[in-house]
């Protein structure tokens, strides 16, 4: 059976670090489906295309034409039908992200026509406040959310704490400060675990992201506690932060949303 066409384009490359890229793809003749935010869609590309420099030496593909493909959380909202947005960290050894990093503007791509997922805000009650911890690229999926459900001065509050090793890593920081700014009702707390790495002091949290919940940042800042009954969470990143996190959540009460039994807790890992 052959390898489907590369049906899409790049059409935005922005280098966060060299070890982080924002793509934007669009489809070539065919038209995104619905979908809600927080979902996920699948890239490739054949295993013949380059591998970036920063990459690990990869073996030779028994078939160059093959698709190689991988699942990426998706970063535009879900309001948009003409382009998606995908927020993508280099893993050297990987066998697609050293080939997403050599793409520029107007190179072709193959983008699944489905997308899909469960990490998203079906089961989360509209007077709930939602508080969204990530790790890395894990911010992703949040970058979609907020785009699709935050309404600046609601009565719902929504709070994304991220987490990096350093200042360059944080993606999407510029914007995210800037909707702190514009909406009352969003709080942004970012922390990087490598400070002694930077080139100017950092004035910010340092350590994990899921310690900026043990300090109480959260109830600092919207000057009340989030809890089991006002408040739901979702975590999306390193599974090590996952884990941690999920403990320290229970510890409070809060429990894991499963398709049997709701809870407040909402995980995505990716790896």
């Amino acid at each position: 059976m052959p390898e489907p066409a590369l049906n899409a384009v790049v059409t935005l490359r922005t280098e966060i670090s060299p070890w982080l890229i924002i793509l934007r793809v669009v489809p070539d003749g065919w038209q995104l489906p619905d979908w809600i935010a927080g979902q996920f869609a699948v890239l490739g590309l054949p295993g013949s295309a380059p591998r970036c420099a920063l990459a690990e030496p990869d073996e030779v593909p028994a078939d160059p034409n093959k698709l190689i493909r991988r699942a990426y959380s998706i970063a535009s909202s879900s309001r948009l039908r003409e382009y998606l947005e995908f927020y993508i960290a280099l893993v050297t050894t990987g066998a697609l992200t050293p080939r997403l990093f050599t793409l520029n503007i107007g190179d072709r791509i193959w983008l699944s026509p489905k997308i899909t997922g469960m990490f998203t805000f079906d089961q989360v009650p509209e007077d709930q406040n939602v508080v969204m911890i990530a790790t890395g690229t894990g911010l992703a999926p949040y970058m979609s959310m907020l785009s699709t459900h935050l309404i600046c001065g609601g009565f719902r509050r929504f709070a994304v704490l991220h987490g990096a090793r350093h200042s360059w890593d944080l993606g999407y920081r510029s914007e995210l400060m800037t909707l702190q700014h514009l909406c009352q009702n969003f709080t942004y707390i970012p922390t990087i675990s490598r400070p002694q790495g930077e080139p100017t002091p950092w004035t910010g949290h340092t350590g994990y992201v899921q310690d900026l919940w043990r300090h109480g940042v959260i109830e600092k800042a919207w000057g009340f506690k989030p809890t089991p009954a006002n408040t739901h969470i979702f975590l999306c990143g390193s599974p090590a932060m996952i884990d941690s996190a999920v403990t320290m959540l229970r510890e409070e009460g809060f429990k894991e949303n499963t398709k049997r039994e709701p809870g407040q807790i909402h995980v995505e890992r990716y790896w």
